[in-house]
């Protein structure tokens, strides 16, 4: 199966960590976990049974094949498109610069679309099992059937994925035909990757201001002028003088959907690391207690404390934004999670809205509660050093007070 996307760190990235141990590879097929052999739960599944009865009807169109009609389904805005041009799917020979692969990403779906291949590439997070990877041919059917393909965890279950059947957000340097450069990159990107070590492999459209990174780059000549000229291919709008972008449901590759995506996909690695984790301690210890530091990395990267800060302000598909804003849930005032800043952060409001995932309720209660616990130690004010200490006052109230009011499950000593 697909690699599914591409990423870089730097030496900085490095100096911060999830926690110790957090890339050795679990257990997915013992008795507590069972991976091949449990059935998902997921979107793709829910979305076939309603197929199968009758209750939906996924079109087929001509050009696109059952894209279009299953992100309407599935409630993925195209508008957040991503185009990766690194030789890095099962599909790779398909992958050029002049034949990106597009990329659509939903709350707990990812979407892979490659030109003229017969098949589209998609990933269904269960919220126990983690990303279960299928299949859909691209062909006319009266009930398509999607096919679960788990030998795609020989590379999506690894020491890039947190161990655990997830996601790989990687960035290479690529030579004109796409083909990577294995030494020039490393295995992770997320919140707290600098921008000037992202999206080698990927374009890139949108506004960054005198932010430099590495998308829309190809062949050794395009990162030797980078050298002399930063941002020579920075704050692209347009990306016809690369390929035909007709052949897309959407002509960019938008950065504020990129940088979404890349807190998403490793949010979604380490709820499933957690939900593994626990799981297989209570069934071993018939308690979480070992899992302190793993919920302390946790509420780190859900409170974005290690994110790295922009410099500029950066403006991606104004349609993708006000999707993804009006997706909410909001709170009396009108506020959500999902609030947008992209002047020095993502966010409004430093807190994942991945908090209101099945995958996050479905955590067992023993860690949900070590986790809420300390979430509450930071967010009312008792702990104010260290990792947190840039989170306002401000903020820690509008989160509280935002997920008083829309954020079920709650424990009672959670106070207004």
């Amino acid at each position: 199966m697909a690699r599914w996307f591409l990423a870089v760190a730097s030496s900085s990235m490095f100096a911060q960590s999830d926690f110790q141990g957090s890339t050795h590879l679990l257990s997915m097929e013992d008795d507590v976990i069972n991976y091949s052999k449990a059935a998902d739960t997921g979107p793709i599944p829910r979305l076939q049974k309603r197929i199968d009865f009758g209750d939906v009807r996924l079109t087929f169109d001509q050009k696109f094949g059952y894209l279009p009609s299953m992100l309407r389904h599935l409630n993925v805005s195209p508008a957040g498109q991503m185009l990766v041009f690194s030789k890095t799917s099962f599909q790779r020979e398909r992958i050029a610069p002049n034949t990106p692969r597009a990329l659509y990403v939903g709350d707990d779906i990812y979407i892979g679309f490659v030109q003229g291949s017969k098949l589209l590439e998609i990933s269904s997070v269960d919220p126990v099992l983690g990303s279960v990877f299928y299949t859909l041919e691209q062909k006319p059917m009266e009930r398509p059937k999607f096919i679960r393909t788990d030998n795609c965890t020989e590379c999506h279950a690894s020491a890039k994925s947190m161990g655990v059947p997830g996601h790989l957000v990687r960035s290479f340097k690529c030579d004109e035909s796409g083909i990577v450069d294995l030494l020039s990159g490393a295995d992770y990107v997320n919140h707290r990757t600098p921008l000037s070590d992202r999206w080698g492999g990927w374009y890139v459209t949108g506004t960054h201001g005198s932010q430099v990174h590495r998308g829309n780059l190809m062949g050794e000549a395009a990162f030797a002028r980078q050298e002399r000229e930063p941002n020579w291919r920075g704050n692209v709008q347009d990306l016809k003088p690369f390929f035909d972008t007709s052949q897309y449901l959407e002509p960019g590759s938008d950065i504020v959907a990129l940088m979404v995506m890349e807190h998403q996909a490793h949010m979604h690695n380490y709820l499933t690391r957690l939900q593994y984790e626990a799981r297989q301690k209570i069934a071993a210890y018939g308690h979480v207690d070992y899992l302190k530091n793993q919920a302390e990395g946790f509420v780190r990267y859900l409170l974005f404390a290690e994110e790295v800060p922009l410099t500029a302000p950066i403006r991606g598909n104004l349609e993708y934004a006000r999707w993804l804003e009006s997706q909410g849930p909001h709170d009396s005032k009108g506020r959500s999670l999902r609030q947008l800043d992209f002047q020095t952060r993502m966010f409004k409001y430093p807190c994942s809205y991945l908090i209101y995932s099945e995958a996050f309720d479905a955590l067992p209660e023993a860690l949900k509660a070590r986790i809420y616990k300390r979430l509450w130690e930071v967010l009312s004010g008792n702990d104010t050093t260290g990792h947190f200490e840039t989170l306002s006052a401000t903020n820690r109230r509008a989160i509280i007070e935002i997920l008083w009011e829309t954020k079920k499950g709650l424990p009672s000593f959670w106070r207004i």
